[in-house]
């Protein structure tokens, strides 16, 4: 029998949310000069907070990465302010440095390609972990893992449709990531509470 631990719920949704600070960062990091001149050194300093920003939510990841559950809520309840103290970051320099579309649009486009990525990663890490299951237990799982697979293909098709019109506004291009990614945390918690009612 294989009993899965609560934890690497926690990891996945950590995950996703590192894997968009890190795009967000290479975006920036490719369009920061092209920022005028006399605000680059302003634009370069956010930046690096941005940078230490997901330095520091990957090493709190790294930490919890074998703590127990407990442990995990507790730095949940971190992580999501660094997220949306990160997010804020993200918008301040959008407002400040990025207001060419092309610059939100390259982002939004970099954001959403890895949020849909830790979607088929989740989604094909649970798949292979329900495979452990003895069959009879295995019913809500694979029904978890398939509404997971269900629902990124419709948040792909949700966000390639915006990153196609090309004229969305930067706030609702980051309100369609929002809902995306919220689709993505009741997918995770429903797959955690299959996993916990299998165990």
């Amino acid at each position: 029998m294989v009993t899965q631990s609560n934890p690497h719920f926690f990891t996945i949704w950590a995950k996703e949310r590192l894997d968009e600070m890190d795009a967000a960062v290479t975006s920036l990091e490719g369009k920061v000069a092209e920022v005028q001149a006399d605000v680059r050194d302003k634009a370069e300093k956010i930046l690096a907070e941005l940078r230490k920003q997901r330095d520091d939510f990957r090493d709190t990841m790294k930490k919890q990465s074998e703590a127990n559950e407990a442990a995990w809520i507790q730095a949940k309840a971190k992580l999501e302010d660094d997220w949306r103290s990160f997010e804020a970051e993200v918008r301040k320099y959008v407002e400040s440095f990025g207001k060419q579309i092309e610059h939100q649009q390259a982002m939004f486009k970099l954001q959403a390609d890895a949020q849909l990525k830790a979607w088929r990663e989740a989604a094909d890490k649970l798949g292979s972990d329900a495979k452990k299951f003895a069959s009879e237990r295995r019913g809500d799982i694979d029904a978890a893992v398939k509404r997971m697979n269900a629902d990124a293909v419709e948040a792909e098709k949700k966000l390639e449709k915006l990153n196609q019109a090309g004229t969305q506004s930067w706030s609702a291009l980051m309100a369609a990531l929002t809902e995306t990614r919220a689709a993505f945390d009741r997918a995770n918690e429903a797959a955690r509470e299959a996993f916990k009612r299998a165990a």
